[in-house]
């Protein structure tokens, strides 16, 4: 029977409750949007009809609060709540839940949720209906001997995984006997602080696997179709960051079964909704099943820019009541698109989360792009939620146009204040192996096997400091009460060349001289050589920046204090202006380890006085979901500890300083 939906409660926030507030907006449904206090400003709150607070900034006190949500649908009347993805979107109980309240879950039934939120379940279920598997164990006895145990059977390497969870977290690679103490405790740990239960699984592990999924979509009715595949194998710490359709790997034959697989599974459980079923791939053809994701999926806006459905719309739909209206044989992919997740992280720090205001953010409008995003010029990204800033999707013709047109879109994204993973996506879509089709889960580990590291040349980062040090320059005049007219620093007997001297991401003094000789005209000064340039504004941050050869080239300069921000050709340099005295004591104690990033302590390793060695746990922290190690970078005596657990810390912030010495 059909229940029509009129007010949609997002019980999300960022990208997603966006995303879906745009389709309840098309489609001509108000919406509400639940906050935390450190969402209190946020774009999708202002983007919804009406708004309700959950209440503090830990989700745990806010986006996990089932009956605050509830009471936001029934004071604002809500009659349906969409769970986007992460939070509550995969709790039975929150499902049944809204059932019981009379309010519409836009979601599968708490059954499917339950059936396929445990993997040990979703797998035997799997088996059932004749859904290849990967052997392994996923029985009830948890013991660590029973777990050393059942590895040893399976075969080395193999893969513990959280059998609640996803997203990577509770995951471990074990390679030998010697590795699996350690490496249960740490999955165990991380399980239960993700999603309140440590149960592990234990799986073959596939070398060089790929990771496609098929999108599925059913209804009330009982009719379930597949929405073909999306290859999402780009991946770090096992979380996709490139996702695509369709996949280079998949002929027609194998995406056929694959899809057939899906959809046995899908009806062998009555699902309903949007789903997701996630395979590994091996070289050889074989693939197997990984696990349900009863929720729609990050990287949906792949399929929807293939198949030309909107699925947030399909959901609705089905929520409703109604039938799919279409049969598998209706349902084709028409050309290539591509996603990539701008992520506040620091590749070349081992992708630890970044946080902090996000100055600037742009992307111009182009054919084929599409962005979903949940930020915009003056946000702030703490550290209580998952990193991902925004979505950039590209659809071409074929996977190289889309490709192609991807590139160009990051290259012209402006998005600074933060660390983010914006440049090594562009190398990661420029790589040969990349273009190819030559990908698998372990691309990035394979090709960057001792991390990423920016390629940016002295060249480039000295023309960026003379770039911030002429527009800072013309900033100073511009402001000028009156006699502006009058060059900046003027003298009537100049002795030398102005200067500004910065200091880059790497920690190296950039020293840009020059002279002025009138507005928008420059000398600048490099050694015993003066090249003329000639600067001029051409609106909100952007400049042309033209050499005497008449080469003239478009760069972005985002100014805030004394740090500033400079983008040519998809590169960014972000500088501090340095001071022209030094500050007393601004320097570091010798043996200080500090805050790779902002986070919360979890433990504290050490204690004042303990001999340590090089590489000796020092102090657990954890920011946005992941946990991070910070360790002795020598031998030595612990003198002091600054933290305790539980410590919210900032970045740069000393945690443990080591006295160098015999440890």
């Amino acid at each position: 029977m059909n229940t029509p939906i009129t007010k949609v409660l997002v019980a999300n926030r960022g990208e997603i409750a966006l995303r879906v507030m745009r389709t309840c907006r098309d489609l001509g449904i108000a919406t509400v949007a639940v906050y935390s206090d450190a969402d209190a400003d946020a774009p999708h709150v202002e983007a919804a009809d009406e708004a309700f607070r959950l209440g503090p900034a830990p989700s745990a006190e806010s986006y996990l609060r089932v009956d605050r949500i509830l009471e936001a649908a029934r004071l604002t009347g809500a009659d349906a709540i969409h769970p986007g993805y992460g939070f509550l979107s995969e709790n039975e109980s929150f499902a049944a839940a809204c059932a019981a309240a009379g309010v519409t879950f836009i979601g599968p039934t708490a059954e499917a949720i339950r059936e396929m939120g445990s993997k040990q379940r979703a797998k035997r279920i799997a088996e059932q209906a004749g859904v290849p598997v990967v052997p392994g164990y996923n029985g009830d006895d948890q013991s660590p001997e029973r777990l050393i145990t059942e590895a040893a059977r399976v075969g080395f390497p193999c893969l513990l995984k959280a059998s609640a969870g996803g997203g990577g977290k509770g995951m471990r690679i074990v390679r030998s006997t010697a590795e699996l103490p350690d490496a249960i405790d740490a999955a165990r740990r991380e399980a239960r602080s993700a999603f309140g239960d440590d149960t592990l699984l234990i799986e073959r592990y596939v070398e060089n696997p790929r990771h496609v999924e098929i999108q599925i979509l059913g209804d009330a009715h009982g009719e379930v179709v597949h929405l073909f595949e999306r290859e999402c194998s780009i991946q770090r710490r096992h979380q996709k960051i490139i996702e695509e359709s369709p996949s280079p790997a998949l002929d027609p034959t194998l995406r056929a079964r694959m899809g057939e697989a899906a959809v046995a599974l899908g009806k062998a459980i009555g699902y309903r909704n949007a789903g997701t079923v996630e395979f590994i791939l091996g070289a050889d053809g074989a693939f197997y099943f990984l696990e349900v994701n009863t929720r729609l999926q990050v990287e949906h806006p792949v399929t929807e820019e293939v198949t030309g459905l909107d699925l947030v719309a399909e959901q609705l739909r089905v929520a409703a009541g109604e039938p799919l209206g279409y049969s598998q044989a209706d349902l084709a992919q028409r050309g290539a698109a591509l996603e990539c997740r701008i992520y506040a992280e620091d590749p070349e720090g081992g992708f630890l989360p970044a946080s902090g205001p996000v100055v600037r953010w742009s992307l111009p409008a182009r054919e084929g792009l599409r962005v979903d995003g949940g930020v915009v010029s003056g946000s702030e990204v703490g550290v209580h939620y998952d990193p991902m800033l925004a979505k950039v999707i590209t659809r071409g013709r074929d996977r190289e146009q889309a490709r192609r047109r991807m590139v160009a879109a990051l290259r012209e994204l402006v998005v600074v204040g933060l660390r983010t993973n914006r440049e090594f996506l562009i190398e990661l879509l420029e790589h040969p192996a990349y273009i190819s089709g030559a990908i698998d889960t372990h691309f990035i580990d394979r090709h960057y096997p001792g991390g990423w590291r920016r390629s940016v040349t002295e060249a480039t980062r000295q023309r960026a400091a003379e770039i911030a040090a002429l527009v800072g320059h013309e900033a100073r005049r511009a402001a000028l009460p009156r006699l502006r007219q009058l060059p900046s620093g003027f003298r009537n007997n100049p002795v030398g060349p102005q200067w500004a001297e910065f200091v880059d991401e790497t920690g190296a003094r950039l020293r840009a001289a020059y002279w002025n000789r009138g507005p928008g005209q420059f000398t600048v000064v490099r050694g015993d050589e003066e090249h003329e340039v000639r600067l001029a504004a051409s609106g909100d941050g952007r400049w042309w920046w033209e050499e005497a050869t008449g080469h003239r080239v478009r760069v972005d300069v985002i100014s805030n204090g004394a740090r500033c921000w400079v983008q040519c050709g998809g590169v960014t340099v972000a500088l501090e202006e340095a001071p022209r005295f030094p500050v007393p004591g601004s320097e570091l104690a010798a043996g200080s380890c500090v805050a790779p990033m902002t986070g919360t302590v979890l433990q504290v390793q050490v204690e004042p006085g303990q001999t340590v060695e090089a590489g000796a746990l020092l102090v657990i922290m954890e920011a946005m979901k992941m946990e991070h190690r910070v360790t002795a970078p020598e031998g030595g005596v612990v003198s002091a500890v600054h933290v305790a657990a539980g410590d919210l810390v900032d970045e740069g912030r000393v945690l443990v300083v080591v006295e160098p010495g015999e440890g």
